[in-house]
This record gives C-alpha cells, structure tokens and sequence, in this order.
C-alpha cells in the first residue's frame, strides 16, 4: 500500500522543527510536488530525518534551496507551513538569502510558474480533447460550442503575464494589485493593436520613443521582469512619499513608469533574450535533430531530479509564440513516459507486495506528467530502472525525431495525457508536420516498451531482499508483517477511542514505529475517553495508569499506550474505569484522561493500539483511514 500521511499538519511542524525552527527559515514556497526552503543554515541531520518522516519521498538539497518531495499532497503541508511561518504577514519584510545567480533564476523560475502549472496543464488537456473531436467530426469545429470551448483553452495562454503578476508579486514581494494593473496593460487589446500598426509600418511615439511591434499576450519574461523591477520601485517610491499620499500615489508613479518602461524598453530586450535561447535549441535541432532528440530525451529526467526544470518554460513558450510549434515538448513528454514506465516496470517485477503498491502509485501519478514520485520513490531509490528509463526515453525521443515530431499546443504538465498535443489543430497556422502525431506514438510505445523490457532484464535490488520476513524498509501505510502461518483464528480490532487513525510507522517515537513492540495502528484522540477494542480479559494497568494491556480468548495480547513520553507524569492525567482480571466485552470503558493536562506537559497525545504477539500472526493490516469512531474497525488480522 503506497504511502499517504493523514496528519499533514504534524509534518509541517516537523520539518520546521528539524530544519532549526522559523528563525532558520530565511522563505518558503512549493511546487507541484516539493515544499522549496531557503534557509540560513542546513543543521547537519535535518536531510536524513526528514527523508525518513513518513509521507516525505526525498529531500535534495539545490540551487540554493532544500527541496522537500512530498508529492501531489504537498500544497496540505505548505499551507500549514505558511500559517506557521507567519509568511502573508511578513509580505516583503521576510529576509533574502545570499544566493548566486543561477540559484536566484532556478528558484525565481520555481515560484512563479509551479504555482499555475494546473491551470495550464488544464487548459492544454482541453485543447487536445478538441482536437480529438474535430478528427472525429470535421463539422464540430464549425459550431459555437468548439469556439466558446476553444476560447476557453487559449485563455490562460493569452493572459499568462496576469498569472505571473500574481506569482512573482509574491515571490519579489511587492503590491500584487499594482503588478496586476501593469501586467494587465500589457494584454490590453488596444496595446496589440497598437503594436499591429507598427507591424503595418506606422510610426507612432510614446513621447520621443517610437513604440515597437512586439506584443505581449502569452510573454513570459517582459511581464516578469516588469514586476521584479517594479519591487524596488515601489519600496524606493513609498519610502519617500508622505504617508498621506503613499495609498494614491505609489501606484499612480509605478503605473505610470513601469507599463512604458516596459513597452519601450523591458519587452522588446527580454523578448530578444528568450528568442535567442530557444533559437539556440533551435539550431541544435536543425542541425542534428536526433541529437536533440536524444539529449532531451535521455536527459530530461536528471534535470528534474535537481528542480530546475522550470527554466526551460520560457523557451518553450518562445517556441509556440514565434514557430507555432515546438519540438523540445515533443522529446520532454516522451522522457517522462519512459519514467513512468520503468516504475510500471519495477511494479511487474517486485516480489516485494508493499513496494509492488508504491511503484503502482508512482506510475499511475507519472500519468498525469508528475514524474517525481516515480523518481524518488522507485526508479532513482533503485538506480538501475532510473537508468532503464531514461536510456528508453532518449531512444523513444530518437525514433520520434525522424518523423518531425512536434508540439503544437503548449503542455503544462507533459506526459500520456499530452500526446495529442503533436496533433495539429484545424485553426492553426503553423507548419505541417504530417507525421507528428504518428512519430510520437512511436516514440512513446518504445518509451514504454523500452522501459518495462529494460528493467525486467537489467533488474534491480528487490527492497524485499533488504530487510526480514519479507518486510519492506519504505514507509508505508501497509502495516503487514508475514510469519510462520500459525494456528489463530481472523479477528478485527476496533477503535479504543474517538480520533484520526494512521500507521504506526508515524508515531513520533521509534520504539513504537519500529514495530519493536509488535505492529497495530496508532489514533491521535479527539476526545479523553479511552474503550476496549476487543472483548478480553484485562491482563495489566500500569501503575501509571497510562496504559493497559488486554487479552482475548483466542490468545491476542493487545497493548493500548495513551500519549507518548506520559510514564513521567506518574499517572496524574488518568483515570482507571476497569481493573486487571475484569471480563470487558468491546467499547466497556477502559480509563478517561485530561487531555489538556498531558498537553500542557509537552507529551503527544498519540495514543498506539498495538498487538504484542505479532509474530503468531501471518498479517497485520491496516484497515481505516481518517477519522474513526470508537468501535469502528481499524485494524484486520489473520
């Protein structure tokens, strides 16, 4: 069963706590996958301990931030983490790291696109559903509804620099409405008109400047840079207005500088500068497209592993807006499929039930082009399948380059779902490729072919073979342990008290979620009442009184612990509704406890259910999620 951490809350405040708490924590931000701290220092143990917190897949360290891969649930933890650090109350007064160059572009670059990749990954699956449906019915793309439908996909695309007026205001920590009036100027229809005229061979001045042809709908660097300048602007401006005028006229001033500024100046410079990166692709691709093919292909990946694959969207962007097409997302999707199938890979070839789950969900995950939990998870923990795939990748990327394989629609998020972006739509001006489509498909069946053959003939170390009685070393909810078949009878275990269930892999004491004690499951209470989950016998009650131990007729011994670290308040918290040798029939009341009491004296309230006798058992499994009700089923053992 693949990991998934319940209380994302307790994780948040674990890896502050581990990282040297809020004072150490110089910013924060997230991505599709991964909570990006900056911090003044890295404490020498904080990347081992949280790579091993349960719900964490990885930790890297790059580009000047300490990267945190959570997967899909990531944006539950970095939202505790923002109330936690204070981060919309601080705005701009949060400290800047002492970062070089490269570091501040691949951390920039992060923060503005991750936060709206969706939205375009959305918007990109829209278009391919139409262009599907017009292969189908020619007509279709004659009707109000293609138009109105097609409008919508095209929307974010068209009003990209209004998302990043959004995103880099709160990265460069400036007014985000200011940024967004400025941004929104530059989409004005009137603007694109003016800038048609020009293209036409008029004339027309802003003051003594003559207004350039370049337009700005879809632009990703002139509105971004437009807003980083316009961040020491506007604290240079309202450091030196009166207070009284700062409300009216910061704005006015930035306004008035900063959308000419950037049509004179800013636009056309930055639109030069991204044009020229992606004409450097470009005439790697002209001049010898299978190389291309193969880098990006092969490659890809370990960019990803490193988090600076957003630098590419620029180019990416360039490419659609001056071509109408690109090929680097043709060869990107192709090497993400390969990923995807190499963690199919090792699901098919594990013999380890646990970890066959995790590669399951990391393959699945890679579907939707989210390659990072297959990454850490499975191919890059394995080695081997990383490389499977990404050799499978780079030769899927080669074969497709032979058929001019291209990109006609932009992917947020590429991978399977995107393919029919090499589709040309019927509306569009771009070249022809005639077998674009067809080298894609090629190109992702070798991709996936590839990867899957690969990783069963190279293989990989089995996690199975790491640890004993075929128990896998990866943190998961499965809480199976195997043994000896044994002579027991099946039996369900029910909550002992109202609460959130989760695997006892996550108690926050290693005795516990070693499984030393035996395996179970552990509750983090709601309230102080405290029933037997089975019917038994009451075999002990410490002293106390934190804890009591039962026992069934068919020879289950059950432990249930309340709150961790409670030995050392000697029994204060806690009183005792039963006493040792009572006959109890399950959901009897056992003890009750003052919950804000054992708080107050810093002890967890994690309350682990636990079956001491686990090896006479052949499995031990977790069967509730979330929230529980005292006498509902939470664990099932055979």
């Amino acid at each position: 069963m693949a990991t998934k951490v319940r209380d994302y809350a307790k994780l948040a405040k674990d890896i502050i706590a581990t990282v040297g708490g809020e004072e150490n924590i110089v910013n924060a931000a997230r991505c599709a996958t991964r909570l990006r701290l900056v911090l003044k220092e890295t404490p020498a143990d904080a990347h081992d301990k949280i790579a091993a917190m349960p719900g964490v897949i990885t930790v890297v360290e790059t580009g000047g931030q300490f990267q945190v891969v959570i997967g899909t649930h990531v944006g539950d933890v970095f939202d505790v983490v923002v109330k936690e650090l204070h981060l919309d109350e601080k705005g701009g007064e949060m400290p800047e790291a002492k970062q070089g160059i490269l570091n501040r572009v691949i951390a920039t670059m992060s923060a503005v696109f991750a936060p709206f990749v969706y939205i375009l990954a959305a918007a990109g699956i829209l278009q391919g559903t139409l262009i599907i449906i017009t292969m189908f019915a020619p007509s279709f793309a004659n009707t109000g509804t293609y138009s109105l439908l097609s409008l919508m996909s095209w929307t974010p695309f068209t009003f990209l620099p209004v998302f990043i007026a959004v995103t880099a205001s709160k990265h460069f920590k400036c007014n985000t409405f200011i940024a967004l009036v400025c941004c929104c100027a530059l989409v004005n229809p009137d603007l694109s008109a003016l800038a048609g005229r020009v293209a036409d061979g008029e004339v027309i001045k802003f003051l003594f400047f003559k207004i350039s042809e370049t337009t700005y709908t879809s632009s990703v660097l002139p509105p971004l840079f437009l807003v980083w300048i316009l961040s020491y602007l506007e604290r240079f401006v309202s450091k030196r207005l009166p207070d009284a005028l700062k409300a009216l006229f910061t704005p006015f001033i930035c306004l008035i500088v900063m959308v000419p500024l950037t049509v004179l100046l800013i636009g056309p410079l930055s639109t030069l500068a991204a044009n020229g990166i992606a004409g450097g692709y470009n005439a790697l691709y002209d001049f010898a497209p299978a190389l291309a093919a193969a880098v990006i292909g092969g490659f890809w990946q370990v960019v990803v592993i490193f988090g600076v694959h957003w630098g590419i969207t620029p180019v990416c962007l360039a490419n659609f807006a001056n071509n109408g097409f690109d090929t680097f997302q043709a060869y990107q999707t192709i090497a993400v499929i390969a990923q995807m199938a190499a963690a199919f890979g090792v699901f098919i070839k594990s013999r380890n039930k646990e970890f066959k789950g995790v590669a399951l969900s990391a393959g699945i995950t890679g579907i939707f082009g989210i390659t990072e939990p297959a990454i850490y998870g499975v191919t890059l923990r394995l080695k081997k399948p990383f490389i499977c795939g990404c050799i499978a990748g780079g030769i899927g990327a080669v074969v497709a380059s032979f058929f001019h394989a291209v990109y006609y629609t932009y992917a947020g998020l590429p991978g399977m779902l995107t393919v029919v972006n090499a589709i040309r739509p019927t509306d569009s001006i771009a070249p022809v490729f005639a077998n674009a489509f067809t080298g894609e498909i090629i190109g992702a069946v070798i991709a996936i072919i590839g990867a899957i053959v690969l990783v069963q003939f190279i293989g990989f170390d089995d996690p199975a073979s790491e640890t004993d009685n075929g128990i896998s070393s990866d943190n998961s909810n499965a809480i199976e342990k195997k043994a000896a078949p044994a002579a027991k009878k099946a039996a369900a275990v029910k909550a002992p008290m109202n609460g959130k269930v989760m695997p006892l892999s996550e108690v926050a004491d290693e005795v516990f979620s070693s499984g030393a004690l035996g395996n179970g499951a552990a509750i983090e209470p709601s309230d102080n009442k405290v029933y037997a989950p089975v019917d038994a016998v009451v075999e002990s009650i410490f002293d106390t009184k934190h804890a009591i131990g039962l026992t069934t007729a068919d020879g289950m011994e059950l432990l249930i612990h309340v709150g961790i670290d409670t030995v050392k308040l000697n029994g204060a918290p806690f009183t005792v509704k039963t006493a040792v040798g009572n006959q109890v029939k399950a959901g009897d009341l056992l003890l009750e406890f003052d919950a804000e009491a054992i708080k107050a004296a810093g002890c967890p309230l994690t309350t682990p259910v636990i079956i001491t006798n686990s090896d006479d058992y052949e499995s031990i499994a977790l069967c509730a999620d979330g929230n529980v009700a005292h006498g509902d089923t939470i664990i099932n053992v055979k």
